[in-house]
């Protein structure tokens, strides 16, 4: 391997090279100062004509589910204890709760509520959601709270939408159940409706047996209302058991002693109806509609507990959006920010003329070098060709 050997001439074309760079930022010095500047200036009066845009804000904290508590007092009054483990919570609460203020039923109530299609000048209500999501950003801090800020040119109406954004949450919180005691509260209260039409007609059954009041407190009518407590049981049970099957397997240990009781209650349920059999004879038709309707009161008190526990529970979790911080209309514009768009805009210019400048010194000295000037016209002829062949 041999070194290259050094010529001086190399280092002198290379300090000739900088120094005609320098040369040329030199002399197109007054070009390189003057008109960045004009430009930063003109860039400056623009962003005065260009109307402020403010920003409202407005902070809140989302609904805080408490699955264990209502899962300890659902446990106290047995029954549908296995149902509050059935409505698991989110790990992140807060991303379904901007998912619904993203939705398109707040974004639709917004829209009718402030008119803005009309603001937007938009023709069709999707093109005014994308304005509307444009002008919007909502985000979930690490501190648990969702912020909405909202941009308009007028600064009432930002702080107007950016509260509707929250009462517009709460509005659609109220018809959906989000939290588990909301889930219970609606499961509960359609089996009461269900349990209620049916406690009416076994009522009405009953009656037209024609039993009087002091039938009803005979020792049969005790022994039968005792059957259908155990019936209603029974079946609170085998509920239990399907809710359970939902988020436990079999083998679960909990399951296996929601299995026992099960059978435990079923055994009774045998027992009592064999020794009842004997002292309801010769009560006919009373006896089975007196147990029917045992069966449909026991089973709806059951249902009704249930349902005003979740009702509680749903008061305690408060479904509740609880704001922090309203939004207040911006004293300050948000943007444009004038001093930001000169600099920019200078520094942009100044970087493009210099560029210019060194481009337009090459091509100066390209067309004095001979060599150079006849590969800089060839270029140009092809160049000429290539544009008259597209025309």
């Amino acid at each position: 391997m041999t070194d290259t050997p050094y010529n001086p001439a190399d280092t002198e074309e290379d300090e000739i090279s900088l120094l005609d760079l320098l040369q040329t930022v030199v002399d197109n010095l007054r070009l390189l100062v003057l008109g960045p500047l004009a430009v930063g200036v003109v860039a400056l009066a623009v962003s005065f004509v260009i109307p402020p845009i403010y920003t409202a804000k407005t902070q809140f904290l989302p609904p805080q589910q408490q699955q264990s508590a209502a899962a300890s007092m659902l446990a106290s009054l047995g029954g549908f204890g296995g149902l509050a483990g059935a409505a698991a919570g989110l790990k992140n609460p807060s991303d379904q709760y901007i998912a619904f203020m993203k939705s398109n039923a707040i974004e639709d109530a917004l829209i009718e509520r402030f008119k803005l299609q009309e603001r937007y000048k938009a023709d069709f209500k999707t093109d005014a959601r994308k304005s509307l999501e444009a002008n919007t950003r909502i985000t979930a801090g690490k501190d648990g709270l969702i912020s909405a800020e909202f941009d308009d040119k007028d600064p009432q109406f930002a702080a107007d939408v950016a509260n509707a954004y929250v009462q517009e949450l709460r509005t659609l919180l109220g018809k959906l159940a989000v939290t588990e005691a909301q889930q219970r509260r609606v499961f509960f209260e359609k089996q009461l409706l269900q349990s209620k039409d049916k406690l009416i007609q076994a009522e009405a059954a009953l009656k037209s047996t024609g039993i009087s009041g002091s039938v009803l407190k005979s020792n049969p009518a005790s022994a039968v209302a005792g059957v259908a407590a155990l019936q209603a049981q029974v079946t609170a049970q085998e509920v239990k058991l399907g809710a359970m099957r939902g988020y436990l397997a079999e083998s679960a240990p909990d399951f296996k002693q929601a299995m026992n009781e099960l059978a435990t209650l079923r055994a009774q349920l045998g027992k009592q109806e064999k020794d009842t059999t004997g002292d309801a004879a010769g009560q006919g038709d009373y006896v089975a509609k007196y147990r029917d309707f045992k069966y449909h009161e026991t089973l709806f008190e059951l249902f009704a507990k249930q349902y005003e526990l979740a009702k509680v529970d749903e008061a305690r979790e408060g479904a509740v959006v609880q704001v922090l911080d309203a939004a207040q209309p911006p004293e300050r514009k948000a943007k444009p920010k004038k001093a930001l768009i000169a600099i920019i805009a200078t520094l942009a210019t100044g970087f493009a003329l210099l560029l210019f400048v060194f481009i337009r010194q090459a091509l100066r000295n390209a067309n004095q070098d001979t060599e150079s000037a006849q590969k800089l016209s060839a270029l140009k002829a092809s160049w000429h060709k290539a544009i008259g062949k597209t025309r």
